[in-house]
């Protein structure tokens, strides 16, 4: 990778903040999802618009990461929307801004007029993956506000800038295939590509089972945190 940022701490503060400089008009922020089983989930304000989780990387999980890609390679997967906004990930450390773009650019939520993430998503119209990664590493937009949001955290910025964990980010997307319907889609910046993670029917719900069978179930670590994007509390 070409260059390295100070990883984001994972908590909501640090997400809205990053979320508010880029230009997200906060009708909708960042907020907590304390548990995957169906009461908590009932407390995450609705309707969500997307799933961040921060999670660890193990040798085990960078094997199932590999089989999987593999996979996907020689037996494909469902079509996916070609609207579907993901960029390849070439910023060490950078996967916490990479999923915050992934999650506001592929949902409803508004955009200030001539905002950071507003004028990225404009330049990147009709550029691959790849030349997207290329005008992120080359843009002035986000690196001052990554640096600031990292800087914000509860945590001292590490002086090692080495981590094991990662962010991903799941979102709802229209079914390119035949009939209608929406899909589960997480959107990595170290894989190969949008991933198809079935039918949705609840982007919480359904992301939320998909994190344990995926993340969790082959997990002994107790270092995940997993955030959604809704509807802001009103004053």
């Amino acid at each position: 990778m070409s260059s390295r940022w100070i990883p984001l701490e994972s908590n909501p503060d640090v997400l809205n903040s990053w979320s508010n400089k880029a230009g997200l008009v906060p009708l909708v922020q960042f907020d907590d999802v304390f548990g995957l089983d169906e009461a908590l989930l009932t407390m995450v304000p609705q309707p969500v618009k997307a799933v961040v989780l921060l999670f660890p990387i193990s040798p085990e999980s960078e094997a199932r990461r590999k089989q999987e890609d593999e996979e996907i390679l020689s037996k494909g997967q469902p079509t996916l929307d070609p609207t579907v906004f993901w960029i390849k990930q070439t910023i060490s450390n950078a996967c916490g801004t990479m999923g915050l773009i992934h999650a506001i650019a592929n949902s409803d939520a508004t955009l200030k007029p001539e905002s950071p993430l507003s004028k990225f998503i404009d330049q990147c119209t009709d550029k691959t993956p790849e030349e997207r990664a290329k005008l992120l590493e080359t843009t002035p937009l986000f690196a001052d506000i990554h640096a600031q949001a990292a800087s914000s955290g509860q945590s001292a910025v590490p002086t090692n800038l080495d981590t094991d964990l990662h962010f991903t980010c799941f979102v709802a997307a229209p079914s390119a295939g035949t009939g209608p319907g929406m899909r589960v889609v997480e959107l990595d910046g170290r894989r190969n590509g949008p991933i198809d993670r079935g039918e949705c029917t609840d982007l919480l719900a359904d992301a939320a089972k998909v994190i344990q069978e995926v993340y969790m179930g082959n997990s002994q670590s107790m270092q995940f945190n997993v955030m959604a994007l809704g509807p802001a509390a009103k004053d």
